[in-house]
């Protein structure tokens, strides 16, 4: 299930820039975040896409999701510029952003080579 997150569960969840200046994962699974907005149109057709690969990477990629809106600062945090961006967040490596709608095939292929994860049997 696609996970919305606040500022302060991203801090205990992902990364807590608050209390480190080096990216320093705190999640037990690899995530992808989406960075989104109610009225962004491109948003909207990626949110069931996210909601499918939620479903089928159960138990090996945690799917969040942040609204720009309601979380300026972690927007911020991250210089997200444009709408929908995604943040690509492996176990031990750093981030990748991607920016834009991507289709379901390109989500896939960046969770298999970003996150090293293969879909659950």
């Amino acid at each position: 299930m696609v996970e919305h997150l606040t500022k302060q569960t991203f801090l205990d969840k992902v990364f807590n820039y608050e209390k480190n200046q080096e990216w320093k994962f705190e999640g037990n699974l690899p995530c992808i975040i989406d960075f989104y907005a109610d009225w962004c149109g491109p948003c909207k057709m990626v949110a069931p896409i996210l909601d499918e690969l939620a479903v089928e990477y159960a138990g090996k990629v945690n799917i969040y999701k942040i609204d720009t809106e309601a979380e300026q600062e972690l927007a911020g945090a991250f210089g997200i510029r444009s709408i929908p961006s995604m943040l690509f967040v492996p176990m031990k490596d750093q981030p990748q952003m991607s920016v834009g709608a991507l289709p379901k095939d390109a989500l896939k292929r960046a969770i298999s080579e970003v996150l090293l994860q293969e879909k659950a049997n």
